[in-house]
């Protein structure tokens, strides 16, 4: 998408007031206790609004054989093991007992491309807090935590870690490349970024990670479904996608200067035939996306930036998250 930041001119529409342009500690750490009323964890179908109605499944926690044993009354007679059963001539049960963690792995993106925002905040900010919302609801439910957090010029790797000590490392990462986009980088290098990333987690991530992606997937190509493909070959992959509203459709402002890393360019946003193009050029990356989140059956969820992050996560993946994914489906629209 290019664009960063929009500069009001002849009457462009400013961002509202008070509109975050960049995070700080303290307000991703008070996000602790806004991160319930949803899970990335649970075996229930996750659905996919920028991708249409499909539904993919994340496996959670994974299970670990504790013994074979007699089966008693009460037991439950699914886990009855017919096998041993018919071998040793009375009914045995297998019993498993579930893993202590799973590591989750936050992929969060600080490009220049992020930078760029129409109403409440900047992209990246949105960025920022989900990465905290989910940082601190997966440590709340005993699972570690780490990050892969990646800009324009650096990528850093946090290996997974408990409780809040784990957090608090993601987070300052994510705030010192959060702070790092004021300085106005060239971004040349910005579109490579994210499938180097997405290497390095797939160095990362063994095997039964939860993978979370939170990006606006700016620069993706056939590089970047490969590297996807191969991550979800052993873990879970969920793709956090986050938009504004002024992305999908240009508004009618009249001439106007956007800004962006290679530069200022003025255009005259009245032209319907410019509002088309732009409008289906943004369409079709969708689509394309959307066809990477089918094939692959990777949930994607759309965050947006005139809303709050938390918020949005308790209406996709919350657990009145179904009864609300058609009103959320044409917001995100």
């Amino acid at each position: 998408m290019g664009l960063m930041r929009e500069r009001a001119r002849t009457g462009a529409a400013a961002p509202a007031k008070g509109a975050r342009a960049f995070v700080t500690l303290d307000d991703l750490l008070r996000l602790k206790h806004r991160a319930k009323g949803f899970s990335f964890l649970p075996r229930q179908p996750v659905h996919s609004l920028l991708a249409g109605r499909h539904a993919s499944r994340l496996r959670g926690r994974g299970l670990n054989f504790e013994e074979l044993r007699h089966y008693f009354e009460g037991d439950d007679t699914r886990s009855i093991d017919w096998l041993a059963t018919a071998r040793l001539g009375s009914p045995h049960v297998r019993v498993y007992s579930e893993e202590r963690d799973r590591p989750v792995l936050l992929i969060v993106d600080q490009r220049s491309t992020m930078f760029f925002g129409s109403r409440r905040a900047m992209k990246s900010v949105v960025a920022a807090d989900a990465a905290a919302v989910a940082a601190w609801r997966v440590t709340s439910l005993g699972d570690r935590v780490g990050a892969i957090v990646f800009g324009d010029d650096d990528i850093v790797e946090i290996r997974p870690q408990g409780r809040d000590l784990g957090v608090v490392r993601v987070l300052s990462e994510v705030v010192r490349q959060n702070h790092a986009l004021a300085s106005g980088t060239s971004g040349e290098a910005a579109p490579q970024k994210l499938n180097e990333a997405l290497r390095r987690a797939a160095r990362m991530a063994t095997h039964d990670w939860l993978v979370c992606l939170i990006s606006d997937a700016a620069g993706e190509d056939d590089e970047t479904a490969r590297l996807v493909t191969q991550l979800c070959a052993h873990n879970d992959v969920l793709a956090i996608y986050v938009h504004d509203p002024l992305e999908r459709a240009l508004p009618d402002i009249g001439p106007a200067v956007f800004s962006a890393a290679a530069g200022d360019v003025e255009v005259d946003t009245s032209s319907p035939r410019l509002r088309s193009g732009f409008s289906d050029d943004h369409a079709e990356w969708r689509a394309r996306l959307a066809s990477l989140s089918r094939r692959r059956a990777i949930p994607v969820l759309p965050i947006s930036t005139d809303r709050d992050a938390a918020e949005q996560f308790r209406e996709l993946i919350g657990r009145s998250g179904d009864r609300r994914v058609a009103a959320a489906q044409g917001r995100s629209g």
